[in-house]
């Protein structure tokens, strides 16, 4: 059963999907290398085939700032929007092209990263302060522990936050965890949102988790995420697994409509 036969009077917005070829080059040790391709026509045939109506292309760690088959992608469909990696020491005449083409943030890949970066530093003081002056956001993957870590520096910076996949919570404390209570404070705030995603690599309490971000914060402030095309788990997740999953953690209808698709056609296609 599709999505499309769910909502058929919803706009269906995936927040976080990804695009690559298989020849691009890797950055040192990723944490993933896919042997295949994924290209943006493989992806607006499964929005197609899905009822999805447009889709937020995130950038990924394993290319680093490679950021060329991303922006390439946008030209291909107006249904579609964009991160990039970058560098702080960025220009703003570049941010400019690339906000020309459909980028509207920048993915900090802080997951796996042995010594964060001082966000308090001038060159991330300055680069975020051109994010606040193009009104990009930026979404941050990093485990959910380590959330109070950088959130505090974000926020006083003004920039939009978005927390990649529920906040990875820690999967034993869960909603008990240091991290998921500073997700829930820094929604509260009013400039962060979360990406209803990623669940299946989470762990047993996912759900959980989600559930109770839905219970205590604006339900304005999720959007929901396939993460298609699930790298590393493609033999056990589908896309349709993915939209089953947001149905049976979110049982008001009228609150799944907004985090399927209104929010996050609010805050990328407005």
């Amino acid at each position: 059963m599709t999505f499309a036969t769910h909502a058929t009077d919803a706009v269906l917005v995936d927040a976080h999907v990804h695009v690559f070829k298989r020849d691009m080059p890797l950055v040192p040790n990723p944490r993933h290398s896919p042997d295949y391709s994924f290209t943006v026509e493989q992806l607006l045939d499964t929005m197609d085939r899905h009822g999805v109506h447009y889709a937020v292309i995130a950038a990924a760690s394993p290319w680093g700032d490679y950021n060329d088959y991303v922006i390439e992608s946008l030209g291909k469909s107006p249904r579609l929007r964009g991160t990039v990696i970058t560098a702080p020491s960025v220009e703003r005449v570049v941010l400019d092209h690339m906000h020309a083409a459909g980028i509207r943030g920048v993915r900090l890949p802080f997951i796996g990263m042995k010594d964060l970066p001082d966000l308090d530093s001038w060159d991330y003081r300055k680069f975020l302060r051109r994010l606040v002056d193009l009104d990009w956001h930026v979404h941050v993957h990093i485990e959910g522990p380590r959330l109070p870590a950088v959130l505090p520096a974000l926020e006083r910076s003004g920039v939009k936050i978005v927390i990649d996949h529920i906040g990875r919570p820690d999967p034993v404390a869960g909603t008990r965890c240091e991290g998921f209570q500073a997700m829930l404070q820094s929604v509260r705030k009013g400039r962060t949102w979360v990406k209803m995603s990623g669940a299946y690599r989470l762990g047993a309490n996912a759900r959980e988790c989600a559930q109770a971000l839905y219970r205590e914060v604006d339900v304005d402030r999720l959007m929901w995420a396939s993460d298609c095309p699930f790298v590393g788990a493609e033999s056990s997740m589908t896309y349709e697994a993915a939209i089953t999953w947001l149905e049976e953690t979110i049982a008001d209808p009228a609150d799944r409509r907004r985090i399927f698709g209104a929010n996050a056609l609010r805050f990328y296609f407005s």
